[in-house]
This record gives C-alpha cells, sequence and structure tokens, in this order.
C-alpha cells in the first residue's frame, strides 16, 4: 500500500502571533501594545503576513525591523514617516539586521570659519545677523545655520540687511509657539508614543503654515504690481 502523502506544511509555521510578538518585545519596549503595534502596521513600519483567517503572522524580519524601528522613536524621536524610509533605505527586511551608521548619523556641525566658507558669506554679515538676533551665536553651527547663512548672502546683494529680517525671525517664533500649543496634549505626556506622534505632526503643521504664509504674501503681490 502506497504511504500517504506528508502533510504540507502550514504557511504560518515559524511565524509568530501579535501576543507572542509583544512577549519577545514589550521587555525592551513596555509602552508596546497590540493597538500601537496594529498603528506600526499603518504606518509601513511593518508588514506582517496574513493567515487565510485574517491573522496577523510576524516573522523573524518583521521583528528585527519592529525592534529597530522602536529604538529609534524611542532614543532619537524620529517621525514614523522618517523612520519607515530610513528601515527601506537600509533594507531592514533583513533578518538579524545591525543597524547601519547611515540609520542615525551625527549631524555635521561647523566652525565660525567653516561656516563663512560653506555659506560663502563674509565676517560682516554673520556678526550683523548675530547681534541681531537673525541667529544665535555658537561655538559650532548646524546645517540649518548654513542654508539660512546662504539665503541672508543673497538678499544682502539686493540690500535686504540681516536687520530688515528680524521681524521674521520673531514671527517664526510665534508660529513654534502656536505649533507648540496644538501639540500641548501630546507634549505633555511623557510616554514614548505620544513624544513621537507629535514630532510627526510638528513638520505638518509647520509646512501648512509656511503654505498659507506663501499665499499671503503672493496676494499682497498681486496688489503691490497690479
Amino acid at each position: 500500500m502506497a504511504a500517504s502523502p506528508a502533510r504540507e506544511r502550514p504557511a504560518s509555521a515559524g511565524l509568530l502571533s501579535i501576543g507572542q510578538v509583544l512577549a519577545r518585545l514589550t521587555p525592551e519596549f513596555p509602552d508596546l501594545t497590540s493597538s500601537k503595534l496594529r498603528f506600526l502596521e499603518v504606518q509601513g513600519i511593518v508588514t506582517p503576513s496574513r493567515t487565510e483567517s485574517g491573522y496577523r503572522k510576524f516573522s523573524n524580519a518583521d521583528i528585527e525591523r519592529l525592534r529597530l524601528g522602536l529604538t529609534l522613536q524611542r532614543d532619537h524621536y524620529l517621525p514614523l514617516s522618517v523612520i519607515r524610509d530610513q528601515l527601506d533605505a537600509a533594507g531592514a527586511e533583513a533578518t538579524g539586521f545591525a543597524p547601519p551608521p547611515s540609520i542615525t548619523p551625527t549631524p555635521r556641525r561647523y566652525r565660525r570659519d567653516e561656516l563663512l566658507a560653506a555659506a560663502g558669506a563674509g565676517p560682516q554679515i554673520l556678526n550683523d545677523a548675530i547681534s541681531t538676533g537673525v541667529i544665535t551665536a555658537q561655538e559650532s553651527y548646524p546645517e540649518v545655520t548654513v542654508a539660512l547663512l546662504r539665503g541672508l548672502v543673497a538678499l544682502d546683494r539686493h540690500g535686504i540687511e540681516p536687520r530688515h529680517l528680524r521681524s521674521l525671525r520673531q514671527g517664526a517664533e510665534r508660529e513654534v509657539s502656536l505649533i507648540e500649543s496644538t501639540l500641548s496634549g501630546l507634549l505633555r505626556r511623557t510616554d514614548n508614543a505620544s513624544r513621537a506622534k507629535a514630532s510627526e505632526l510638528a513638520p505638518e503643521l509647520a509646512s501648512k503654515i509656511d503654505e498659507v504664509r506663501g499665499l499671503f504674501i503672493k496676494d499682497a503681490l498681486a496688489r503691490v504690481l497690479s
């Protein structure tokens, strides 16, 4: 009599349920819950497979991707959209993935002379920007200051000096205060999920405010030039 064929191994063999994932990761990430795990799926941080009945099943690669994503969120307060892009770029789906240096690079800082060279600026315009509060004096400067100083140099060629831009800096501070007030509910919380959500929403709000400001300027220019 012919031997019975071996049973087909279930497609979900070796995969983990949500409960098993939580059992593995909650000792390291106590704030992780089943609802947050589903939210991370919606945000594209992890994409588990599904059984025929619709149950989520997670591979070891999914676990490693989750572990790295949660670490970036907890330790660096990165928005989930940034974490997702970095995980995708790094190929974080590989089992046993170790985060490469490019995931959390050390931001470049510039000494005063390096700042001037990178921005193509003279010492006087930087001094003027510092004295009027447009740029804050520091021992070393971040990348954003390089871009800002380049902009000041370009405007200076048209006679717009740093002192003329003081109100823009003050306006930016007021806009940040508005965003801070809007997100106050999240910012008052101490859990990492709330801080990460605030970090994700803040740039979106800033972008919308910038868009509205641009429309105000466009409308005002139309009246001036008409």
